[in-house]
């Protein structure tokens, strides 16, 4: 009885240590396989290079150039000043001194933030309805001026841009304001584009029904700048 019993007990444990073993071993494997899938799935990814914001669209009249209601016309690319003013004050802070303050129309403005950061500083931003003009920004510089510029509506095409921008900045501009050179733009490209002669009633509706006021073509000198066209 007691030889058969230690046999049985030294059976017992040998099992034991055996199977202690292989359980280190497949919990080793198993590890290894973690470590290999997380590294799968898990790469280190490369730091994010930020994108420079596209320049502003703007145009301005040469200097000297005192005639007319407007200093020069900006085509934003979208109507979110948080995200469109600072490219402008980009290029106007080292013409015209540091911006401080602007001011807009709200009727084509759906956000207008009480303060906008810029590079540097911060603008801060009011609004009017009847003293502004819906197609005019005015600017002020500290202590330096004030400055009024056409906002040409982002969805306007490249053509109609670049004329209304060449209207603005030339020397002997027409005295019109922003709505008004927008609205006889908009009526002459209208005009040009019907090929088709009119009938008589038609006709008669069409050029008697209101009087567009005409851009003069005449030759200038060039603006003062043009960016990010």
């Amino acid at each position: 009885m007691d030889s058969t019993e230690g046999i049985s007990h030294t059976g017992f444990h040998a099992g034991s240590s055996s199977a202690r073993d292989e359980t280190r071993a497949a919990a080793e494997v198993a590890r290894r396989r973690v470590r290999i899938m997380s590294a799968t799935l898990y790469p280190t990814l490369p730091h994010p290079v930020p994108v420079a914001a596209p320049a502003a669209r703007l145009a301005l009249k040469s200097d000297g150039a005192s005639h007319g209601l407007l200093d020069g016309a900006w085509w934003p690319r979208s109507r979110d000043l948080l995200s469109e003013l600072p490219a402008l004050t980009d290029v106007l802070d080292p013409l015209w001194g540091r911006i401080t303050r602007i001011a807009v129309n709200p009727e084509h403005w759906p956000v207008i933030p009480h303060k906008v950061p810029v590079d540097g500083h911060v603008v801060k931003v009011g609004w009017f309805t009847s003293e502004i003009d819906p197609h005019k920004l005015l600017l002020l510089s500290y202590g330096t001026g004030r400055w009024d510029l056409l906002i040409i509506p982002p969805e306007t095409g490249a053509e109609s841009a670049a004329r209304l921008m060449a209207a603005v900045s030339d020397h002997d501009g027409p005295p019109l304001t922003a709505s008004a050179l927008i609205a006889a733009d908009e009526a002459r490209h209208a005009t040009a584009a019907r090929d088709e002669p009119l009938e008589p009633d038609e006709a008669w509706e069409y050029e008697g029904g209101a009087s567009a006021v005409a851009v003069p073509e005449q030759p200038g000198p060039p603006s003062r700048l043009i960016v990010g066209m």
